[in-house]
């Protein structure tokens, strides 16, 4: 799958209103060898939050020491979890035509591109929103832009992170955040 040309949605630069934020939690950082082991997005309309999808996966292969010491995520967590086939339909199906929000959101975007794609043969063209982008935009000088980082700079609590579902809800408390940082310093 990796040497395809992904036919995705397009990244918008945007402050929506109605969106679904979108986490993965993986074997490794490469869509073509590692696995998605959790999938989460949280809708909002309104800018409130509406519903929300999370769901554990069932790998092929084992999950290593480190990405169970980073996520909290072992194979007896997902013994009985739904395999990607069913999972990533489950996510397909939730997130309907929403425009896509998440923080380095295109890690996320090609792994759902690419198992989706593998398992039912459909190409997943929501456009999305990267809020790492208006990170960079607006906190340049902090030592780094990961999501803790930004999270810790605006006093958002990041006990839970590298779960898929809080690591959403992260994402949404430092997009809002941004977002009206960005509309001051534009003079809205």
């Amino acid at each position: 799958m990796s040497d395809i040309k992904r036919r995705k949605g397009k990244s918008r630069i945007a402050f929506p209103e109605d969106y679904c934020v979108v986490d993965i939690e993986t074997t490794g950082l490469d869509p073509a060898e590692s696995e998605i082991i959790e999938i989460a997005a949280v809708r909002y309309r309104g800018g409130e939050k509406a519903e929300v999808f999370s769901t554990l996966i069932k790998p092929e292969h084992h999950i290593s020491s480190f990405i169970t010491g980073l996520t909290g995520i072992d194979d007896g967590m997902v013994q009985d979890a739904p395999c990607i086939s069913q999972a990533i339909m489950d996510f397909y199906e939730f997130a309907g035509n929403d425009m896509l929000m998440g923080y380095n959101v295109n890690f996320d975007i090609n792994f759902l591109y690419d198992n989706l794609l593998r398992c039912h043969g459909i190409i997943f063209d929501n456009d999305f929103v990267d809020v790492l982008r208006f990170a960079r935009k607006v906190l340049p000088l902090l030592p780094d832009r990961k999501q803790t980082t930004v999270a810790d700079h605006y006093g958002i609590s990041v006990t839970g992170a590298h779960r898929a579902e809080k690591d959403c809800e992260i994402c949404n408390a430092c997009y809002i955040h941004l977002r009206d940082e960005m509309k001051k310093q534009n003079g809205e």
